[in-house]
């Protein structure tokens, strides 16, 4: 027996509006810039005005967009990316043609006189290298990828002998497997005195102790006096563990650019924010396609209905572009704003102790946005200040209490355990215990993980590796 019933079933979709501003808040100024210029080019009603004020009071009258309705038959529209025109917007060029890491290590590789089999294994390991400019792979590994992705077929020897050909290409300490056959390949390339040869020693034969820093047993083995150990330690201290490093590799790790998307500014006791590569696109309809509505106003015919339809599609489209852009832009102000309220005392003088703690949810709270839309307005953003540039997620951090009970910010806290390190005796450093008490003794009441969770993020060493002669 079938049974009928009623379900009622509330969902929520999202407009086309909604999606786009979702899209753009996330976006940062420059991809901005080339979204909107992106626009022009796809959406064939939208033209950019180029021209002065001057010859714009001479051009024939356009509808602008607030005049626009669903009903018109005749919409225009102006768009304008930003304030510059176009011969005085600024251009960022992000491209560079500097010789990338593997290329000069091909280049050199040409030099050498190989046959064509060894050529073919040679630069398969050049390919194989990290961007530390190590093999990390074992050989057998490489031996069979040469077989089955290369079609070479080879041997651990051969292999082995092209290493040592590509380790004498510069940068010096290219081809290592490891750290210490890194250094060393560095090392033997440099004069012969006394402290080098120490130097090759301890790298040879006490690399494990050298790097727990255990130089009273080094002393000991060597029979060397401190005094050597440090002329020996200043040679391994000049030498570069990331070879790969050295050359720019343009072509895939190109620098990134940071173009801030606020300013602030601070005049008589007053902090002014604002957005000064930002502009609300102002948009113009096409002469042609404008002609082609006013055609199409003036007549039944079904092929300039058509056209006119299309027209009208293409304005909706730029229409919902535009409102998403100004919603953007609210949205990034009213939450820029909302933070530097929010941490008024510190944009003030930049002091980090200054730096109260904040969550995505505190500023959500104050603008009545979704902690989601705030998390979106946070990433990839950058606030120039009048000390330094700042990435807007710099700004949240979680808090602990003090011996006061006042909530004070982790950044503040991680900022007072660098200081007590970097103020340490470095012949004897302090432990993770000693430095709970320094800490105490500051007003932090933080237990022993928390001390250890922190130095770890701030990369500092433990107590014995920091030691120093």
């Amino acid at each position: 027996m079938l049974k009928q019933g009623l379900e009622l079933k509330q969902t929520q979709k999202l407009s086309p509006l909604q999606i786009q501003t979702i899209k753009l808040i996330e976006l940062p100024v420059q991809e901005l810039e080339q979204r909107i210029r992106k626009e022009l080019e796809e959406n064939p009603v939208l033209d950019e005005d180029v021209s002065s004020s001057k010859d714009e009071d001479e051009a024939p009258r356009e509808v602008s967009l607030s005049e626009y309705k669903e009903d018109d038959s005749i919409p225009s529209y102006r768009l304008r990316s930003d304030n510059y025109s176009k011969d005085e917007r600024p251009q960022y060029n992000t491209f560079s043609v500097k010789e990338s890491f593997t290329q000069s290590l091909q280049e050199q590789l040409g030099y050498r006189n190989l046959t064509e089999h060894q050529y073919a294994v040679a630069s398969f390991l050049i390919g194989s290298l990290d961007d530390d400019g190590y093999l990390r792979r074992s050989i057998d590994s490489v031996v069979d990828d040469l077989s089955f992705r290369a079609n070479v077929e080879t041997t651990e020897e051969e292999v082995l002998e092209m290493l040592k050909v590509i380790q004498e290409f510069e940068p010096a300490g290219v081809g290592a497997r490891d750290l210490r056959e890194c250094l060393l390949l560095q090392i033997r390339l440099c004069k012969k005195t006394p402290a080098v040869e120490n130097a090759i020693k301890i790298l040879k034969n006490h690399f494990n102790e050298f790097t727990s820093k255990h130089f009273q047993k080094i002393m000991t083995r060597m029979d060397i006096s401190e005094e050597e150990l440090k002329a020996a330690m200043a040679k391994i201290l000049k030498l570069n563990p990331s070879p790969g490093g050295q050359i720019d590799d343009s072509y895939t790790d190109q620098a990134q650019q940071i173009v801030p998307d606020f300013l602030l500014e601070y005049c008589d006791g007053e902090l002014k924010l604002s957005m000064p590569r930002f502009s609300v696109p102002e948009l113009k309809v096409n002469r042609k396609y404008a002609d082609i509505l006013i055609d199409a106003a003036n007549s039944s015919e079904r092929e300039k209905k058509e056209a006119a339809a299309f027209v009208k599609k293409k304005l909706d489209s730029a229409k919902w572009f535009v409102e998403a852009i100004k919603q953007r832009h609210n949205t990034l102000s009213s939450t820029m704003q909302a933070i530097v309220d929010y941490q008024r005392e510190y944009f003030i003088d930049g002091d980090e102790t200054n730096l109260k703690p904040m969550v995505l949810k505190d500023i959500a709270e104050k603008t009545g946005f979704d902690i989601s839309t705030i998390s979106r307005v946070v990433n990839s953003k950058y606030i120039e200040t009048h000390f330094g540039i700042y990435s807007l997620k710099y700004f949240f951090s979680e808090g602990l209490e003090n011996q006061d009970g006042e909530e004070v910010s982790t950044r503040e806290l991680k900022k007072a355990l660098q200081d007590c390190v970097d103020n340490e005796n470095k012949r004897k450093p302090f432990t993770d215990d000693e430095l709970v008490e320094k800490m105490t003794e500051k007003g932090y009441k933080v237990a022993r993980r928390t001390i250890a969770k922190y130095r770890d993020q701030l990369g500092i060493p433990k107590a014995r590796l920091r030691k120093e002669l």
